[in-house]
């Protein structure tokens, strides 16, 4: 099990930035596939973006592609989600997630295919 703790969000003008943050704790991090989901009210928790264990590889939903990056220092350890060109459909509660059986990446748009999950952070966009 992997301890995950999500910061860095807030309220933005849609437009705006934000670079979220998910610490994990543990050396073994580096050898868990990452993930981001986000769940707005009423809504089903979806996916947003996932990276491989050392970082090599990336997927991003379509909703998200070209506006937000997915990166990782196994060093510290730490995943973020820089957010750029916010529109108000991103507000939503983020949500970073591991997955230790370290599945392809492919089938990391599926959220039940993630171990551990942080308590969220709160995104608002403002318009």
């Amino acid at each position: 099990q992997v301890q995950l703790a999500e910061s860095g969000g807030g309220l933005v003008q849609a437009g705006g930035s934000l670079r979220l943050s998910c610490a994990a704790s543990g050396r073994t991090f580096s050898s868990y596939n990452m993930g981001w989901f986000r769940q707005a009210p009423g809504k089903d928790r979806e996916f947003v973006a996932a990276i491989s264990s050392s970082g090599g590889a990336t997927l991003y939903a379509h909703s998200v592609k070209g506006r937000f990056t997915i990166s990782r220092d196994n060093a510290r350890p730490t995943m973020h989600l820089q957010m750029t060109n916010l529109k108000p459909e991103d507000t939503a509660v983020y949500y970073c997630a591991a997955d230790r059986a370290r599945l392809r990446v492919g089938l990391s748009i599926y959220s039940e295919n993630y171990d551990d999950w942080g308590q969220g952070t709160q995104v608002t966009v403002s318009s």
